[in-house]
């Protein structure tokens, strides 16, 4: 915001410089963030990795590991919550 004088008053202005669109990544971010969760689409990536033979199955296992521990977590913090 700019503070411009008008006479006697003083009216702020949008600063049309300080306003920067997106980037790429953010907008990216946003995508991915409303479509599915990261640690979703990393499963999915590990996952697509072990069909193609791109991970090993004990890479995989600690993926998935990783991915029920952490979503097993948020959920029983979400019921603490509301309890």
């Amino acid at each position: 915001m700019v503070e411009k004088k008008v006479g006697f008053k003083t009216v702020a202005e949008e600063d049309p410089v300080s306003e920067a669109p997106p980037k790429k990544d953010e907008v990216l971010d946003r995508i991915l963030s409303r479509v599915t969760s990261r640690k979703l689409l990393v499963w999915l990536t590990g996952s697509a990795l072990l069909y193609t033979g791109g991970l090993q199955s004990n890479d995989w296992v600690a993926i998935s590991l990783v991915y029920i521990g952490s979503q097993a977590a948020v959920d029983l913090a979400v019921a603490w919550k509301k309890a």
